[in-house]
């Protein structure tokens, strides 16, 4: 080797590979490398911040400004900004603060942005404030090209907060597709509250995936099995006939509980806004109307009324798998029974803790509608990991619902 030679091979930049051998959502530690390689990105005024890291998921945040839209929509053959300029209102700055109205539909920049690769064996140079860091270089090498998914935060969906996320030329709403570069959006309809948004709040949260496979009915029951993920009310494993599978496993509602003892909550409408900075501020008599369990056990929902109920079963994520709840088949009724849908890893603790209640956001389509006690009501998708997140949910990472039975979202007081 020559001497020129010699100095040039000392002076390549190093490369550091980024190995993705299993498929699965990718967890805490691999979100952090491709973050560091530039494939996930933020402005320089606004960098990634630590307590974004979810044990399988990144949290979004609101950029700077807001439009009023006249609808929603998907901009399959255009950019979410071309789209936006045809349909805007009007626009407003949220750096300080801003209310939305109910019912009324906003398009929201984010500031994350994404830098998917266009292929599975890639190089990937860190990216800062948009110039390339010298002094390493990343080679992201998988089996599968990466694809991302987003949905509603825990604390989004318990506030009857409608959001998805957008992406340029799609024509799926929270999907993003391989290869995909280029800047995030977030469309946002509060239903129930006026709401209080500032950039930098965290409304939804980001998944990537190394492929897609989600477990199968055989999969989930061998798995309750050998580490039991649902329990009964007193946190004891269920009993495998009492499993219901059908493309994802099944819980029903719990509306049975003593004499006056509170099952659920329903919105309470004209109330004053909600600042998202304020936790455990508002009284929950302010917002809400208790529902008291009764000796039928069972409910009418109003047309379009927004309800919070709990699952009749307890469950529970184990560290190798995530879970999402997905909304209710409509044809067994005109419900939407899920908005917010992630459930990491370690939801519901060690099995020796018997699980937590799932939080069910409920509202009614068109009519009212009958529900009953232990009525099948929504059902819980599996993936793996593609490996042990380096931290799970719970109380390491100061989760708000763990081990949650009814409980609203950490706006409100918890009163007795």
């Amino acid at each position: 080797m020559t001497q020129e030679n010699a100095r040039q091979d000392t002076d390549r930049t190093p490369t550091e590979d980024i190995h993705l051998r299993t498929k699965g959502i990718l967890p805490v530690q691999k979100l952090k490398k491709l973050a560091e390689a530039g494939i996930i990105q933020a402005p320089p005024a606004y960098p990634l911040e630590d307590e974004q890291f979810q044990p399988n998921s990144i949290d979004l945040r609101l950029g700077k400004k807001a439009w009023r839209v006249r609808c929603s929509f998907l901009p399959e053959d255009e950019t979410v900004e071309n789209k936006v300029e045809r349909l805007k209102q009007y626009e407003i700055s949220i750096e300080d603060g801003a209310v939305l109205e109910p019912n009324c539909v906003y398009i929201i920049p984010l500031l994350e942005e994404l830098n998917l690769p266009m292929s599975n064996v890639s190089a990937q140079h860190p990216l800062f404030n948009g110039k390339e860091q010298p002094s390493e270089s990343y080679r992201l090498i998988s089996q599968e090209n990466l694809t991302a998914k987003a949905n509603p935060k825990s604390t989004t969906g318990r506030l009857d907060i409608f959001t998805r996320v957008i992406t340029d030329y799609s024509h799926r709403f929270e999907e993003v597709k391989a290869g995909y570069q280029g800047k995030l959006y977030l469309e946002v309809v509060p239903k129930s509250f006026p709401i209080r948004v500032q950039t930098g709040h965290r409304l939804n949260q980001l998944r990537i995936r190394h492929g897609h496979t989600p477990l199968s009915d055989q999969d989930i029951l061998r798995t309750h099995h050998n580490e039991p993920l649902l329990f009964s009310g007193q946190g004891d494993p269920l009993a495998m006939d009492r499993i219901k599978v059908n493309n994802g496993l099944f819980f029903s509602v719990h509306l049975h509980a003593g004499e006056n003892e509170i099952v659920g909550y329903k919105a309470k409408k004209h109330r004053d806004l909600i600042d998202l900075d304020k936790i455990r501020h508002y009284h929950i008599t302010d917002f809400w109307e208790p529902i008291r369990a009764k000796e039928e056990d069972y409910l009418i929902l109003e047309p379009e009324a927004f309800y919070i109920f709990a699952s009749k079963e307890r469950c529970r994520i184990p560290p190798h798998l995530a879970a999402e709840m997905v909304a209710y088949d409509t044809g067994s009724g005109e419900l939407r029974t899920h908005y917010a849908g992630f459930f990491d890893s370690g939801f519901g603790g060690r099995e020796t803790d018997g699980g937590a209640r799932a939080v069910l956001e409920v509202r009614s389509h068109d009519v009212p509608f009958l529900i009953e006690d232990g009525q099948t009501f929504c059902s819980m998708l599996f993936e793996p990991n593609t490996e042990i997140p380096d931290f799970v949910y719970g109380e390491d990472i100061e989760s708000n619902y763990q081990g949650q039975g009814l409980k609203l979202g950490k706006h409100f007081k918890q009163e007795n």
